[in-house]
């Protein structure tokens, strides 16, 4: 009788512990500390990016937010981290536009698939490219610049940093949406390629904002357009390449982050409304458009049309220009 009464009493009691105490896996999220992989090298946007929204998501998460860099491959080696880190949650990509909708088409071997490995949560920021020309060139727009490409035997050189950049892609969807044909000349950093144009060496370029803003505002380098829907904030007197006679031209870089394909949806969901809510502090908003860089925080479902879209505009531009990396 007493063996019995004992062993109704231990049953009670591990019931009632299962009702107080939920299982480690319904445990509230985040219980742990949260990692951002930056697949790039310290210093860069992607860095800045990840860090700065880092710091803000240690408070908001309640969870420390660490960042580790693991550069490589043009992104390749962090992302593959993060492909096969577990979906819980605890690893985030941040990760730029190349590695989900380029990279595919440059590389003869990929360590993973870029459209079945990820998650995406959210864009965290996004940046037009430039149509920029060295400041003695007789071109002051962009059909100018189509005009004299046209009639320069040989074409106009072009630089970039490097094959299958986004500064080289860019140029190369420029060259498929008006018929024109430059020489690319690729060099080893965007700086270089920026001094070669101030030195006379190459004609124009396409990159991002940061890379180009000092010199545009020296007058070493003179903006012909805006490669997106609307001009930019801190060069109102620049058109969108659209306006100013390509018709529908966008090209931009943009970053965002991605968690390993299976991640329970409504983890991506509290993330993607954590970082938009960083992302909307007035702070963090001045903080980055002096770069040119506009704060995003949209929806995951929002994040996963974008990619596709890209991926297709790039597909086309990447197999039609013949670029392989190895």
């Amino acid at each position: 009788m007493k063996t019995k009464m004992t062993l109704t009493l231990a049953a009670g009691a591990l019931l009632a512990f299962a009702l107080v105490s939920p299982p480690l896996s319904a445990q509230p999220y985040p219980s742990k500390p949260v990692k951002i992989v930056a697949p790039f090298a310290p210093g860069g946007l992607v860095d800045v990016l990840s860090r700065a929204v880092g710091d803000r998501l240690t408070k908001s998460l309640g969870q420390p937010v660490i960042v580790e860099n693991r550069p490589g491959a043009g992104g390749n080696v962090g992302a593959d981290v993060v492909a096969r880190a577990d979906p819980d949650g605890y690893t985030l990509l941040m990760s730029s536009a190349g590695i989900l909708t380029i990279n595919q088409f440059l590389y003869a071997q990929m360590p993973f698939d870029p459209a079945s490995a990820f998650a995406p949560v959210t864009v965290v920021a996004d940046m037009p490219m430039l149509l920029v020309v060295r400041k003695d060139l007789p071109a002051r727009d962009v059909k100018e610049f189509i005009a004299l490409a046209k009639q320069t035997p040989g074409g106009l050189f072009f630089g970039s940093p490097g094959n299958g950049t986004t500064g080289h892609l860019g140029m190369e969807l420029f060259m498929y949406a008006t018929g024109l044909k430059l020489q690319h000349v690729p060099y080893k950093s965007a700086a270089e390629a920026v001094q070669a144009a101030l030195a006379g060496q190459t004609a124009t370029m396409f990159d991002n904002p940061p890379t180009v803003m000092s010199q545009i505002k020296a007058g070493g380098l003179r903006a012909l357009g805006v490669a997106a829907k609307e001009r930019m904030p801190q060069l109102p007197d620049v058109p969108t390449i659209s306006e100013a006679g390509v018709p529908g031209f966008e090209a931009s870089s943009w970053f965002g982050f991605v968690v390993p394909a299976k991640t329970p949806r409504p983890i991506v969901d509290l993330l993607a409304v954590e970082v938009a809510k960083v992302l909307k502090d007035p702070e963090m908003q001045s903080r980055f458009a002096q770069s040119g860089a506009r704060l995003v925080g949209n929806t995951p479902d929002q994040f996963a049309a974008l990619i596709v879209e890209d991926r297709a505009r790039w597909e086309k531009v990447i197999k039609g220009a013949g670029i392989k990396l190895q």
